[in-house]
């Protein structure tokens, strides 16, 4: 009997070690979320905050295949509430102009008539501002922070789709290269605070889990231009997430940012 109570007394003792030590210290890394396993649905009701640029960097579309599929032109301006279509197209939106239409002059009556009634002309349409657009130019990419790279690109199973800069809370981030602020906020899942460059038609970076956002959507940067301050929103400690992506597509971004 005294034997099976030291054994009782010893497991519970072990037990109770146990959970101290998987529930004590140190708090489990956090995972960051930037390939959600499900699949893109067939639309997306715009949200306050969107911009076609986030929603197709969200899914994975080419912005301008995005934006034909739904008759968007530029600037891709959209509404809290409209249902857009997650696809790409590649047809060309064009106006169409109708044919003038000539009357035929009749011989009983070919002098002009005059009217006294004055002819109004139409009032001009609203003609939206078009995005800045910047050409790729091939010229050489920059590290938009300094540090210690901690995570690869990975391109296949547990994808990750950029890479991870180890930095201090705070620590300057620079535009990898000029371009046009496209994105700057905190709405998608597991980037914290986003900024997203228009460098051309085909590429766009992302800098994620920053601290503090310096420019704003419609800003044109300068290659090297401070955008943020880096920070750990959206994950466990203060890094720099950053994405490159041609024509809607993840890319190594080591492949472009020169050795170092």
């Amino acid at each position: 009997m005294k034997t099976m109570l030291i054994r009782l007394i010893s497991i519970f003792v072990f037990a109770v070690s146990f959970q101290a030590c998987t529930t004590g210290g140190s708090s489990a890394p956090v995972s960051d979320r930037y390939n959600p396993s499900e699949s893109p649905p067939s639309h997306y009701i715009v949200s306050a905050g969107d911009t076609l640029f986030s929603i197709a960097w969200r899914y994975g579309f080419n912005v301008k295949g995005l934006a034909t599929a739904n008759g968007l032109a530029a600037p891709y301006t959209i509404y809290p509430g409209q249902a857009l279509v997650l696809q790409e197209s590649s047809r060309t939106i064009a106006s169409v102009s109708k044919p003038a239409v000539t009357k035929k002059s009749s011989s009983r009556d070919s002098s002009p008539r005059t009217s006294s009634k004055p002819i109004k002309a139409p009032a001009p349409k609203p003609v939206s501002k078009p995005a800045p657009q910047f050409v790729d130019s091939g010229g050489a990419w920059r590290w938009p922070v300094e540090g210690p790279l901690v995570r690869r690109f990975v391109a296949t199973g547990q994808a990750h789709k950029g890479i991870d800069i180890k930095g201090k809370m705070g620590q300057p981030v620079h535009a990898a290269k000029a371009g046009v602020v496209v994105y700057s906020g905190s709405g998608l899942v597991g980037y914290g605070n986003l900024l997203i460059l228009k460098h051309s038609d085909r590429y766009l970076s992302a800098y994620g889990h920053n601290k503090r956002l310096l420019v704003k959507e419609g800003d044109s940067v300068k290659a090297g231009a401070v955008i943020a301050e880096l920070g750990d929103s959206g994950t466990d400690s203060p890094k720099l997430h950053f994405e490159v992506r041609i024509d809607g597509k993840p890319v190594d971004p080591l492949g472009l940012l020169p050795r170092r």
